[in-house]
């Protein structure tokens, strides 16, 4: 089990470094190249953990279909994904694991990914805009 979650551990470490680190900046642009970019977004740098089909992986990773921190209030979900902060009202303990500070992301990013996984693995959720992420940022 500790081989396991250390393999699982250095994948998603691999994969947020390739994701951060790429030095490419992402392109920003009308709605319709949100949806791309948040696809690219989530390929580059959440796929290792939540994997392809956003169901993560049992006791390790959590899945992202149905969870109220993604389809609740943005802000949370901003905090927990751009500054590592863990929503107070979430119980801790479920999983092992800990989010990265995916910082590096801008506002117009970081909505853009939001709004994926608010439309994605079975999830119904409005769009997030850039305005309520530099919100939720200020808010901190």
């Amino acid at each position: 089990m500790v081989m396991h979650r250390t393999r699982l551990l250095l994948t998603a470490l691999g994969a947020f470094a390739l994701g951060a680190c790429s030095g490419a900046e992402p392109p920003s642009g009308a709605a319709g190249a949100a949806g791309e970019l948040g696809a690219r977004l989530y390929e580059g740098s959440c796929v290792a953990c939540h994997q392809a089909d956003g169901h993560g992986i049992a006791g390790v990773y959590p899945s992202l279909s149905g969870s109220p921190v993604v389809l609740g209030d943005p802000a949370p979900l901003t905090r927990w994904v751009l500054e590592g902060r863990r929503p107070v009202d979430l119980p801790a303990g479920r999983y092992g694991t800990r989010m990265p500070a995916f910082g590096w992301l801008k506002p117009p990013d970081a909505a853009a990914l939001f709004t994926y996984l608010r439309s994605h693995f079975g999830n119904a959720g409005t769009p997030v805009d850039s305005t309520a992420v530099a919100r939720a940022l200020g808010d901190s």
